[in-house]
């Protein structure tokens, strides 16, 4: 599973995501900062990337479009370091695998984690 961090959240998370062995890649490094949000999930759809965002409108999309891909991590977890943020994220991501390769939306907050499965 690749890992596409959207630029709303720090690039800093790539490199703790990927010492989890989470493959991952922050979105200034791929394309423009100010690309569409439609424009960021195709080419997460393309390269089979899971988005992991805070933006509510990538699910949104997938669920106006009854989208199976890419999967879509909604990050509610607020004031907790990198690293801690990381560290949950990350987690919640190996436990959820198999799930986030076929098409899912895992909404992760500071007390669990729910996943809506494709199509909405």
């Amino acid at each position: 599973m690749k890992l596409l961090i959207d630029m709303n959240l720090s690039p800093n998370l790539v490199e703790l995501f990927n010492d989890m062995g989470i493959e991952s890649v922050h979105w200034h490094g791929i394309g423009a900062p100010d690309a569409k949000d439609i424009e960021i999930m195709e080419y997460a759809k393309k390269n089979d990337y899971v988005v992991l965002t805070c933006d509510l409108d990538f699910s949104a999309i997938l669920s106006s479009t009854h989208g199976h891909k890419p999967s879509v991590i909604q990050m509610r977890v607020h004031n907790y370091s990198l690293k801690k943020t990381a560290e949950l994220i990350g987690n919640s991501i190996l436990l959820c695998s198999a799930e986030l390769n076929t098409g899912v939306i895992l909404i992760i907050d500071f007390n669990r984690a729910r996943m809506r499965l494709f199509p909405l």
